[in-house]
Parts: structure tokens; C-alpha cells; sequence
């Protein structure tokens, strides 16, 4: 009998937690390196004021079906809560309603033709099951095109320059496809969204996950950057953390693709550059907790001209909790200017921004406000996007890189990181084994 495979995986986000959760499944005792002091990637949870919730929202549709999959096997699947959620729409000084026909006939702001044409393009993403088409088109023109300049400037020019900024440009229309389909079909009807949550938050997955993990063998390095992962050739050898050596057969990344030249500075120049191509922004996410109510509204897009957001979500209109919790990311590139603000800059200007939309809300009901950031938080997916990604099965033996941009045109999710990561560490032994 050949000896195991010694393996290593880098990163404990979603992704890098389901190639390790795989990995024991299939009976191997993978080693797990995370740079943070606890498990979870943009997951992650804290303790805020007695809330347990995640720095970084999330919520499931009712496709996510890798997720509900994994729930399932860790025992988990009855502990899902569904709510038919609320959308709402920030313009012109007030919110209206949002994400059914009735409110987009209602919505004031917008010609009959432009509504029909908006109707009629989200309807059409939803029947749409091949993206192909898409994947070298550009996001603006093609939106342009289906719902007409009237449209577009109203629903959907802030919500990218927002996000995106000069980088939204070449955004690939297969990617905001993606987006409008997965919400569109998690829908109960034509007049009702369902959203779903875990009882618990994202926590209790993540703790349930590393549990079976460690039952299976797997063991965790946590706050143990990895310095280097070490070739010989064309071959991978081992990991180098906290200057300490560890030989290994097999090494899976899940870390975010940027890393990637100073981790593995042998690469060949040629994949180096192929990494350092990617481009991604960065989010300071600010989490309000306020006495009372915001608004009706789970997920509320906004279009004004004095915030620099795209909008926000009210996450107990999703999850209920004891206080009223919202979400507002300001989402830029890195080299942003606005990226070097404060934490006290960007808290100032959620504040402000609760404050216009609900103007009843008073300086007391807001709580606490903080602020949290991820540099590398969205890759930005431009045209024929995964023709720019070196293989996930590098040329070299025993080594794997991947991350969220790998299940292009989906959005980043726990459902897809979980779908892709299971199937790479299956790919990955298969290929090790086989070449011995």
C-alpha cells in the first residue's frame, strides 16, 4: 500500500474550508494554513455588542444547492429559516418599493416604455441558462442596449460606477447577468422574493465545518501565514510558515489570486504575470446597529447623488436579531484615494447617509456604527474573464490555485465556493495519485 498524500491547504475561507471538509470525506488528513486568527474568510463572525453576526453580509437563494448539500451532510439542513424579503429603491429623496411588477409599474422616475423594457430584459436573464454569448460582451453597452439610456442612467449606472468606478467599464455582461438570474429565481412568485438564512448566521456553519474537519484527521494552522510554498521544478515541495519547513505532495490555494506571486515567487514569470493582471476592489463595509427599524426593506438600492454607495441591506429584515442591523459597503478599487479614509470618515458618513433616508431616525437609535475592510474583495470580471486565469492545475505537480474567480459568471457566495471547492480537492488527489 503506497503511502497517504501529505496535503496542504492555504486558506480557511468557504473555499478553502470545503476542499479540506472534501478531503477527509475521501479519508486524507489535510493540513489547513490561515492567515487570520479564526476560520471563515469574509464569513467570519463577531461579536457585536452581544450580536453574533458576520463583518461581511450573506444571504442564500433558493439555488444554492452546494450549500444546502453540505448543510445536509453536517446535519445542519433543518436549521435553514426562509422570509419573503422586501427590495426597495432610494431616488429622488424617498424609498419606493421594488422587486416585483407591481412596484416597478408604481416606481416614480421612469417612462412606461423604460419599465416595460427593464421588465422584459430581467425576465429574459431568468429564461437564459447559457451565458456564452455574453462572456465577451461588455457590461454597459449590452445593458444600454435592453433597457434603453432612460433605464440604464436611473436603475443601473450608480449601482456599477458605485462598485466598480473606472473599472466598471470593461465589466463582462455575462457576470451582471449572473447576478439578475440568481435573484430572479429565488423567487416563492412574481410577487414575492425568498431569501434565506441559517439559524445561528454563518457561524454555525463555519463551526460545524471545522468540527468535521477535525473529526476526519484535518488539522488547523491559524494565524500562520504562509511565507512561501516551495517548488523544486516542476514540482511542488512544501510550505514555508513561521520559519518553519513542512514537506508536502499536494498543495491546494484558496487564497485571494493577488497573493499569489509573493507566495509562490518560483512561478514561471509568465503565470506571475498572468496574476498580477487580475484586478479586484477593495470594500470597507460599515455596520450600523440602531434602536429601531431603518426601513420594510431587506436589500435597498440607492441612486442620490450626495452617497457614494450603491446601496444597503437591512439584514434583520432577513435574519431577525434584537436590534435593527444594517450593512453599507462602499465598495472601489485598492488604489482608490477613497480606500485611505478612515474607519471614523466612512462610520461619519453612514450616519448621515440612515439619517436622510429614514429621516425620523434620531441620533440616539443609532447605536454603534464600525467599520471592517477586505482588499481584495471582487475580482473584476472582464470580458472572456476566464481565458485571463492561469489553470487551476498548474503546470506544476502537486500544486492547485484557485479562488472565487474561478466560478465566473457567479458572484462570489458560500454556495459556489463550496460547489468548486469540492470538486477541486476531488481533481486534485485524482491527478497527485495519478502521478506517481
Amino acid at each position: 500500500m503506497s503511502e497517504p498524500l501529505k496535503i496542504a491547504v492555504i486558506g480557511a475561507g468557504p473555499m478553502g474550508l470545503a476542499v479540506a471538509y472534501q478531503l477527509v470525506r475521501d479519508g486524507h488528513r489535510p493540513v489547513i494554513y490561515e492567515a487570520a486568527p479564526r476560520p471563515g474568510g469574509m464569513a467570519v463572525c463577531f461579536d457585536f455588542g452581544g450580536d453574533m453576526i458576520e463583518r461581511f453580509y450573506h444571504f442564500h437563494a433558493t439555488s444554492d444547492d452546494d450549500f444546502f448539500a453540505l448543510l445536509d451532510e453536517l446535519g445542519l439542513g433543518q436549521d435553514m429559516r426562509w422570509v419573503n424579503t422586501k427590495m426597495g429603491y432610494y431616488y429622488r429623496g424617498e424609498v419606493q418599493d421594488w422587486g416585483n411588477p407591481t412596484a416597478l409599474l408604481r416606481f416614480r422616475g421612469l417612462g412606461l416604455a423604460a419599465k416595460f423594457r427593464y421588465a422584459l430584459h430581467a425576465f429574459l436573464c431568468t429564461k437564459r441558462r447559457d451565458w456564452s454569448g455574453l462572456d465577451r460582451q461588455r457590461a454597459k453597452p449590452w445593458l444600454r442596449k435592453w433597457v434603453g439610456a432612460e433605464a440604464y442612467e436611473t436603475l443601473w449606472r450608480r449601482l456599477i460606477d458605485y462598485k466598480f468606478y473606472h473599472e466598471g467599464d470593461d465589466l463582462s455582461a455575462a457576470w451582471i447577468w449572473s447576478r439578475v438570474r440568481r435573484i430572479g429565481l429565488s423567487r416563492e412568485s412574481l410577487m414575492k422574493e425568498k431569501l434565506g438564512y441559517l439559524q445561528g448566521g454563518s457561524q454555525a456553519y463555519i463551526d460545524a465545518v471545522v468540527a468535521a474537519i477535525e473529526a476526519g484527521g484535518g488539522s488547523f494552522r491559524l494565524g500562520a501565514p504562509v511565507e512561501e510554498v516551495t517548488l523544486d521544478g516542476p514540482r511542488v515541495t512544501g510550505i514555508r510558515s513561521g520559519g518553519g519547513q513542512e514537506d508536502y505532495d499536494l498543495v491546494i490555494s484558496t487564497a485571494p489570486l493577488p497573493y499569489v506571486p509573493q507566495m509562490i515567487p518560483d512561478l514561471p514569470a509568465t503565470l506571475r504575470d498572468q496574476y498580477a493582471a487580475i484586478r479586484n476592489v477593495a470594500v470597507v463595509c460599515v455596520i450600523a446597529k440602531l434602536a429601531r427599524p431603518l426601513t420594510d426593506k431587506f436589500w435597498l438600492n440607492v441612486n442620490d447623488p450626495e452617497m457614494d454607495i450603491p446601496g444597503l441591506v437591512e439584514y434583520t429584515n432577513l435574519r431577525p436579531m434584537d436590534h435593527t442591523i444594517v450593512y453599507v459597503p462602499f465598495y472601489m478599487p485598492g488604489d482608490h484615494p477613497s480606500y485611505l479614509d478612515s474607519d471614523a470618515a466612512f462610520c461619519d458618513k453612514v450616519r448621515r447617509y440612515l439619517r436622510t433616508i429614514n429621516p425620523a431616525l434620531t441620533e440616539e437609535d443609532i447605536l454603534d456604527v464600525i467599520a471592517s475592510r477586505y482588499r481584495y474583495s471582487q475580482p473584476v470580471c472582464g470580458p472572456g474573464f476566464l481565458d485571463t486565469l492561469p489553470p487551476a492545475n498548474l503546470p506544476i505537480q502537486g500544486l492547485w490555485v484557485a479562488d472565487t474567480s474561478y466560478y465566473y459568471p457567479e458572484d462570489r457566495g458560500i454556495s459556489e465556493s463550496t460547489g468548486y471547492g469540492r470538486q477541486m480537492a476531488r481533481d486534485a488527489v485524482a491527478a497527485a495519485l495519478a502521478a506517481r
